[in-house]
């Protein structure tokens, strides 16, 4: 299960509908012991309408900023402007750490987006529960 506070979920569907129709990505960070702190949109270095890359030195940036900050990266997030929010088969295969959450908005529908959020291990796809939480 993933919970994400209701301010870095919203930051990430308007990253993803102001990026359409190009793909959005970029990563949720916080604490190793969550809870999830902050949305940091990352540029798509690919510039298209159906793949995402990280640009490898913004990517290295914020690694490193992570580190000082002694956060980690809890999800990495990415748009379908096109299709379900869905791993795809490309999506799979970067996964290569199973350490995150991986979220997916599509904005396929941009009136209605929709935000998933699953696990990816060893090319296996799990859908996770994924709950929106507000300010006490």
């Amino acid at each position: 299960m993933l919970r994400l506070p209701r301010e870095i979920a919203d930051a990430v569907l308007r990253h993803a509908m102001e990026a359409h129709p190009i793909e959005a990505c970029g990563v949720i960070a916080g604490p190793s012991c969550g809870p999830a702190s902050r949305c940091i949109p990352l540029r798509n270095a690919a510039g298209s309408t159906d793949a995402f890359r990280f640009d490898p030195r913004e990517q290295l940036a914020v690694w490193r900023d992570l580190d000082a900050r002694d956060e980690v990266p809890l999800a990495l997030y990415h748009s379908h402007t096109s299709s379900q929010a869905f791993p795809s088969r490309e999506d799979v295969a970067f996964a290569v750490d199973p350490s995150p959450h991986y979220l997916i908005v599509s904005t396929a529908t941009p009136q209605y987006p929709e935000l998933r959020s699953f696990r990816i291990t060893s090319g296996r796809v799990t859908e996770e529960t994924l709950v929106i939480t507000t300010a006490p």
